[in-house]
């Protein structure tokens, strides 16, 4: 199999990548990346010089160069996209462009050459907030952000093109990820290092909000399962039922480092914020699916790549991302909240 997997350079991407070509010793990947901000190819440094691995560096919004790209391949899987809610609230445009607009161009290759597989990368967030229980995969879609709500029309779009084309589209819906190589605008890998640099740990309003936190790697087993197993027209949400409130994650994430409460800061809360994220995910699990990391060894792991990998996110950290934040949380107002976890 021949697969163009776009967005390859970003986190997900970037350990999927790795999983095909360790885990399919025919399969060539050809991927196609913006190199944004959020990408980096320090993430694919012990790929490079593999013969089935190819980069290109460019935009899924290009035509040209997807049809041409295209061309060339099976399949698609599409990992590119705009993700960070924060930043969906200040510019939601590039949002729209890149996760509707780019899924439009890549759908139009794929319907083109025939390919025999499109995989589609969403997020649980589609679904919105629920206060029990948790979305199935046929729960309508109610989403709160930008970011939520261009992937729920990207996701609507990769389904009419299965139904009125034939294209055998999957999607996928995984829950939040973390683990090594995460930018670290992320909530996770934000709150690892500016704790290690003795920073403070901006929280949302009072941490209630609930996350099922999956690890990268396992995450990238289900989709691969999808990619190949999947039913065309499936949509298949991968979680690992370890649903946490982000007060006990900060909570946990400073205990590991050793380091003090008090660098928490409560800020005032994002608009539209979501407060419980929960997938029911026996489908994915009927096709053989089950996590295989604790979420605490996971974490465990986490924490050390940060550590042991200070220069991969000090550059990242620097120039426009400490402006970004500066600008994010410097206007946010400091809460009066106890100072320790409830």
């Amino acid at each position: 199999m021949k697969i163009l997997v776009t967005g390859g350079a970003g986190f997900i991407g970037s350990h999927f990548i790795r999983r095909i070509l360790k885990t399919y010793p025919d399969c060539e990947v050809i991927n196609l990346d913006k190199l944004t901000y959020a990408g980096c190819l320090e993430n694919l440094r012990d790929v490079e010089g593999n013969e089935r691995y190819r980069f290109v560096k460019g935009d899924i919004c290009n035509s040209s160069l997807v049809q041409e790209l295209a061309a060339r391949v099976d399949c698609i899987a599409n990992f590119a996209a705009e993700t960070h809610v924060d930043r969906s609230v200040l510019d939601p445009g590039s949002f729209i462009k890149t996760d509707i607009e780019g899924t439009y161009t890549l759908l139009e290759a794929a319907r083109r050459f025939g390919h025999k597989r499109f995989l589609q990368v969403s997020t649980d967030e589609v679904y919105g907030s629920i206060a029990s229980g948790s979305f199935t995969e046929q729960a309508p879609l109610n989403p709160s952000s930008p970011y939520s709500a261009s992937k729920a029309g990207a996701d609507l779009l990769v389904l009419s093109y299965h139904r009125t084309f034939g294209l055998p589209a999957v999607i996928t819906r995984s829950s939040n990820n973390f683990g090594p190589n995460q930018h670290p605008e992320k909530f996770i890998p934000l709150f690892i290092t500016n704790a290690l640099d003795n920073k403070k740990l901006p929280l949302y309003g009072s941490g209630e909000n609930v996350r099922d936190w999956i690890y990268v790697e396992d995450n990238c087993e289900a989709i691969d399962l999808v990619l190949h197993r999947g039913e065309p027209g499936g949509i298949y949400n991968i979680g690992a039922g370890r649903e946490m409130k982000n007060i006990d994650v900060v909570r946990l994430i400073l205990e590991e480092l050793e380091k003090p409460w008090d660098l928490v800061r409560f800020v005032t809360d994002r608009p539209a914020h979501d407060l419980r994220y929960s997938l029911d995910t026996k489908k994915i699990r009927a096709l053989g699916f089950r996590p295989r990391h604790n979420f605490m060894e996971a974490l465990k792991k986490t924490v050390q790549w940060y550590m042991e990998n200070r220069p991969w996110w000090e550059v990242l950290k620097s120039g426009e991302f400490e402006s970004f934040y500066s600008e994010l949380y410097g206007a946010k107002k400091e809460s009066d909240r106890p100072t320790g976890p409830s």
